[in-house]
């Protein structure tokens, strides 16, 4: 009642010139002149108290400056909150958030959000623009590096783990921060994986896939949500009423706060929604409470709301009276986040606080870039013996800048330790490093690429003489390691890729090394699933390392040497071929091919083989095999009110310990709509050590298999239909045995 009573306070002392105040969000940065129209600096915004809120501060000496300078500016003494891009760690940078969904490890996500907030509370800010849960099934598009992969329930677990992290028991706690769930929604689903790109999708696709990470997020506590770029259906989604006051605020009960994205607001010019004044109406009436750099909501809303909007032939008329209303209603959010915040007791909250320990994040992000890499494959060669003579050949091999990956604004590269460093540190030998061959070899994409600043070294002998350099070292090393990839600029916003493969020099380079006959361990540091090609029938050994961060060598040299176990297992599907992308699990069936008449026609492509590599989603090596035992029900048939226990014993029998991931997919064959062939449904990890085994048991309700029937989002239908389903369990979407049960009502 205290907080409530606060915020109603400045709201009755408010003019509608404070209100609109606070609605504007700010990047940082004193002389920084804002608004195309309105050439005013950000220190006099912030002395004629027309800020809510600034992000993108690097200090805690900054922060503190700027809350003064607000206070004084403020004649009700109306404090700001801080913001940042906090995408995959702070100062400590963690591996991409792809990466982390690989690890599938709820309380290590948890652990890694907790340091990031931690580290971002100790420099003054109070809200972070994370986490990214915006499900994506196509590599092509860049801000799949940011994302937690291709499956819903996985990125709902993920949502939910991280949010609880950032924000701790409760909004507002010492060393903690507010979580903003971004990007609301379906911002993972372009055309052709362009960035920004609109997308056109069934209300069934909406609520089943990209709408559950946000429901989770939002159950668990998430103080704030960030709109998206794009258009859905047609309607921009900063003026996207139905889903933001729709199914956010009105199916969701969310009260928390709404922003816009970067210049989101002003943009809804360009997506044809009209001039400035009306897109400010729209959005306002759509539910954006803060407008992001843009300032059109501080140039448009005082005519609007002395004027109102009378726009009949564009469908929206409001009254001056309930213009105000809402600049009222978006203010009151604003400040209820600041007084949950509790900045209106202590408008300097949390910015005495100390930094947390980083020689204990570095440990968590050398833990991580373990767990986030994936085996992909491995004939015997790993571990290697740590007096192993070693080759280390090609462009990472002595990289830093690369494994901070992208939306890495406050990392370091000088605090990576790059792999043959780490190498020598944990084994004591120094290997032979040789650089191999040039990261691209394409003009137009290292001409793209050098507008933002590559951060890959090009060496500018002829490659023949670079590959005659790294096959000499082959020859006189036992083992090769080969560390090939992609730059940080290659994935990340606005870094869409047509073509998502190795580069060709890399894929020669590989090639090359393997007529050598040398056993070859290739290792992946990459933003995005790539199509590796031959690379699989060439390598001994496969690691998908990812960008893993500060951390991210180390983690991969605990793999290569067994200082750690491999539990990594995809979060996206890796293609074979770029072609293939968008790419799924979780496809539906058609009506062909099918056994009989149409049994010819092929399931592929022409220029593929049909048995070319597939690493599925949900896939994962380590170093022994786990096996599973037959999966047992505790009943087959059962009443909708029902909880039904599948149970399942695995048996670790080799030589090294274990961690296993057991995935329950399940399929529906009749409904009222065609369903995917298998969806996830529930997971576990399971450590084993060498020769254990243990029961694993998965609780399975009626309401598991709910799907929704939607004419609209508005009127959807949620039914589940009595009768067979089928379960299916192992250790990936593809590898799996099958056992079926009967809903009798």
């Amino acid at each position: 009642m205290e907080m409530h009573d606060a915020v109603e306070r400045l709201m009755a002392a408010m003019t509608l010139d404070e209100m609109i105040g606070q609605l504007n969000l700010l990047p940082a940065g004193e002389g920084l002149v804002t608004g195309a129209q309105q050439p005013t600096s950000l220190s006099q915004r912030l002395d004629a108290g027309q800020v809510g809120a600034i992000f993108g501060t690097k200090s805690l000496a900054t922060a503190r400056a700027m809350q003064e300078r607000a206070l004084a500016g403020s004649r009700l003494g109306i404090p700001l909150f801080f913001a940042e891009d906090v995408i995959h760690g702070h100062r400590t940078v963690f591996p991409l958030n792809i990466a982390l969904a690989c690890s599938w490890d709820m309380d290590l996500i948890h652990d890694t959000a907790a340091f990031a907030g931690a580290e971002a509370a100790s420099e003054g800010l109070h809200q972070v623009y994370a986490p990214m849960i915006d499900v994506n099934r196509d590599a092509r598009w860049g801000r799949v590096a940011e994302g937690p992969g291709e499956d819903p329930l996985l990125a709902s677990r993920i949502a939910a783990a991280a949010t609880r992290g950032f924000q701790g028991s409760v909004l507002g706690a010492s060393g903690h921060v507010a979580a903003c769930l971004k990007h609301f929604v379906a911002y993972g689903a372009p055309q052709s994986g362009r960035d920004y790109d609109n997308v056109t999708l069934a209300p069934e696709d909406l609520l089943e896939s990209y709408l559950p990470p946000f429901a989770a997020g939002l159950q668990a506590g998430a103080a704030s949500v960030m709109v998206s770029f794009n258009a859905v259906n047609k309607l921009p989604m900063h003026a996207n009423g139905p889903l933001i006051q729709g199914w956010l605020r009105g199916g969701q009960g969310f009260d928390g706060l709404v922003v816009s994205d970067y210049t989101g607001v002003k943009e809804l010019i360009a997506h044809g929604l009209g001039a400035p004044a009306m897109i400010v109406a729209r959005a306002l009436h759509a539910g954006v409470d803060m407008d992001m750099v843009g300032e059109d909501y501080l140039r448009e809303l005082p005519a609007l709301g002395r004027d109102g909007l009378d726009a009949p032939d564009a469908g929206l008329t409001l009254s001056a009276g309930e213009i105000v209303e809402l600049i009222r209603t978006s203010c009151r959010r604003v400040l209820t986040f600041k007084a949950r915040l509790g900045l209106l007791d202590d408008p300097f909250r949390g910015m005495a606080g100390s930094a947390p320990d980083r020689a204990a994040g570095r440990k968590l992000a050398r833990k991580a870039a373990a767990a986030s890499a994936v085996l992909l494959q491995n004939d015997g060669l790993l571990p290697l013996a740590r007096d192993t003579k070693l080759a280390l050949i090609g462009p990472f091999a002595a990289d830093r800048a690369n494994m901070l990956g992208t939306w890495a604004v406050s990392g370091r590269a000088e605090d990576v330790v790059p792999l043959d460093r780490a190498i020598a540190a944990l084994t004591g030998v120094e290997p032979q490093v040789v650089w191999g061959a040039n990261i691209v070899d394409e003009p137009w994409l290292e001409t793209r690429l050098n507008v933002h600043g590559v951060t890959v070294t090009r060496d500018p002998r002829p490659e023949a003489e670079l590959l005659a350099e790294a096959v000499a070292a082959a020859h006189a090393a036992d083992v090769v390691i080969v560390a090939v990839g992609e730059a940080k600029e290659h994935a990340g916003e606005s870094s869409s890729r047509l073509s998502p493969d190795l580069p060709a020099p890399q894929r020669r380079l590989i090639a090359a090394l393997a007529e050598t006959g040398k056993p070859m361990l290739v290792v992946v540091f990459a933003g995005r699933p790539i199509a590796l090609g031959q690379v699989p029938a060439q390598a001994n050994a496969l690691l998908y390392a990812w960008h893993g961060g500060v951390a991210g060598p180390e983690g991969v040299a605990d793999l290569i040497f067994g200082a750690a176990q491999p539990s990594g297992r995809l979060a996206m599907s890796l293609p074979a071929h770029p072609g293939e992308v968008p790419l799924s699990y979780a496809c539906e069936p058609t009506g062909r091919p099918h056994p009989g008449r149409f049994a010819k026609f092929l399931t592929g492509w022409l220029d593929m083989p049909d048995d070319a590599p597939q690493f599925p989603f949900g896939f994962g090596l380590g170093f022994g095999g786990v096996s599973y035992g037959a999966p047992c029900l505790s009943q087959t048939a059962a009443q909708a009110d029902e909880v039904i226990e599948l149970r399942v014993t695995l048996t670790n029998p080799g030589p090294h310990p274990a961690t296993e991931t057991v995935q329950l997919y399940a399929s529906d064959p009749v409904a009222r709509v065609t369903r995917p062939g298998r969806k996830l449904i529930d997971f576990a990890q399971v450590d084993l050590a060498a020769g254990e085994s243990r029961d694993v048991a998965f609780q399975i309700t009626a309401d598991q298999f709910r799907y929704p029937l939607a004419p609209s989002i508005e009127a959807a239908e949620w039914v589940r239909d009595p009768g067979l389903i089928r379960l299916h369990i192992g250790p990936n979407s593809r590898d799996t045995q099958m056992t079926e049960l009967t809903w009798l009502s």
